[in-house]
């Protein structure tokens, strides 16, 4: 399964198959791409950028061009098993918002986050620079991300909006060594949060 992104790889496993997954912000396709042909899945997806679009369209993925915050009245509520959005949420203007949104599309969501409150975060910060590696690969002035979070912060909203069964699945990447999931010191061993959930 290594063609997918760490992260993808982990929401792949969490998916059934032949279920019915909506993809926000779903790039240039691959996880849809992956979820079709192996599990028999029955794959949308939504993209803002025209370029990932087309990438999508050479997979043979559905995909719509729209934005995730102001495109998402076309979908009927509950139509999909399962809605994925995957290191988008920071992205979006009105977090909170979206999540309500997409809460109303799908039976559960999974959402996974970048882990600001990594120590390698907090160290660039305490040197008085914003974080730059390989999962936070912009500069502060160019960065597609509007708000950053920890998984505390991260938890904290999921609780105040009562969603239900909230599983979250920690992951610590690395550019040397495999990724692993991991228990212990999340809060500051973690770089990527994947979080699966139900409506309630």
């Amino acid at each position: 399964m290594k063609l997918l992104r760490d992260d993808l790889e982990i929401i792949a496993q969490m998916i059934n198959p032949r279920s019915k997954v909506l993809d926000l912000g779903c790039g240039d396709g691959e996880l849809l791409k992956w979820l079709k042909d192996e599990k028999g899945c029955k794959c949308y997806g939504v993209e803002i950028s025209y370029n990932k679009v087309l990438m999508c369209l050479e997979k043979k993925v559905n995909v719509i061009q729209t934005d995730i915050e102001g495109g998402l009245s076309i979908f009927d509520k509950n139509k999909f098993d399962v809605v994925v959005l995957s290191q988008a949420l920071q992205a979006t203007t009105k977090t909170e918002l979206v999540l309500k949104k997409i809460s109303g599309l799908g039976n559960r969501v999974i959402v996974s986050i970048p882990n600001f409150g990594h120590w390698s975060h907090i160290i660039q910060l305490l040197a008085g620079n914003m974080p730059v590696n390989h999962r936070l690969p912009y500069e502060w002035f160019d960065t597609p991300n509007l708000h950053f979070a920890t998984i505390d912060d991260f938890e904290k909203l999921l609780s105040k909006l009562n969603f239900a069964d909230i599983k979250p699945t920690y992951l610590m990447e690395s550019k040397s060594q495999k990724t692993k999931i991991i228990h212990k010191f999340t809060r500051y061993r973690c770089t990527t949060a994947i979080y699966d959930f139900c409506i309630s």
